[in-house]
């Protein structure tokens, strides 16, 4: 066993499998939508970089609510049960949440290979590991994407409604995921590839917050609160990290 480390949380949408394209894609696809109609044909499209800035790794509705708020767009929140065609902050996060669950349905989901092998490496030396994610759509994924077993615990955007855990930048999802797997943050290493997730990583004081750049986002990551960060996990291994926590509490990483 590590002796620097007890337990790994994965974030999952661009770190476990590879929907955050399609996450992108559909916040593009609802967006510009709105935007058109509300604007017309001059309307100013939503980007790559609002998805990353505003969206990306958020609870839904905040997600709505962040972006519009930068565009100086004020409309109601409406109720959850709001349908996709109803122009409210949870309508417009609902319209998305059907274009991505289309998507997934048609195409299915594929699961990084190299952070399942790690999964698979944690599970073989009996290491506890677990998945928070925003997503209401997460234990649908991880089912979709036959790697469900491999995650202890799962700590989603279902569990955070239910039981009233703020979304990230905040730690709470990764807090309680380590909880459940019977540890403290200064034990748990985190990994995410959201500047947003990065950020909750280094406010709940984790032992390590792992960044994976999947939109060549180094940067933003490292000065967001990644201790470390790759563009995937690629060779890397267990003992790799635990020798990475042992540095950074040595002020050498």
């Amino acid at each position: 066993m590590p002796a620097n480390f007890d337990c790994v949380v994965f974030d999952l949408d661009g770190v476990v499998t590879q929907t955050s394209k399609v996450h992108t894609k559909a916040w593009t696809a609802t967006f510009n939508e709105y935007l058109q109609k509300r604007d017309g044909d001059g309307y100013k499209p939503f980007t790559e970089e609002d998805y990353l800035k505003f969206v990306d790794g958020k609870p839904r509705y905040d997600g709505v609510t962040d972006f519009l708020k930068s565009r100086d767009i004020t409309i109601e929140h409406g109720d959850p049960s709001d349908a996709g065609d109803k122009l409210t902050v949870c309508g417009i996060g609902n319209r998305k949440n059907d274009m991505f669950l289309e998507v997934l349905k048609a195409e299915g989901v594929e699961p990084y290979d190299t952070t399942v092998r790690l999964l698979r490496e944690l599970e073989a030396a009996g290491i506890p590991r677990g998945v928070a994610s925003s997503s209401k759509n997460c234990q649908f994924v991880l089912q979709t994407a036959k790697i469900e077993e491999l995650m202890m615990t799962r700590v989603d955007g279902v569990v955070s409604a239910e039981i009233g855990l703020k979304g990230k930048p905040q730690p709470d999802i990764f807090v309680t995921a380590a909880k459940n797997l019977g540890f403290t943050p200064d034990r748990t290493i985190v990994f995410e590839d959201a500047v947003s997730g990065v950020q909750a990583g280094k406010n709940g004081n984790f032992a390590l917050v792992v960044g994976l750049a999947r939109e060549d986002n180094e940067k933003e990551l490292k000065e967001n609160g990644a201790d470390i960060v790759f563009p995937d996990w690629g060779s890397n291994t267990i003992e790799d990290l635990d020798k990475w926590v042992a540095a950074k509490k040595a002020g050498t990483l």
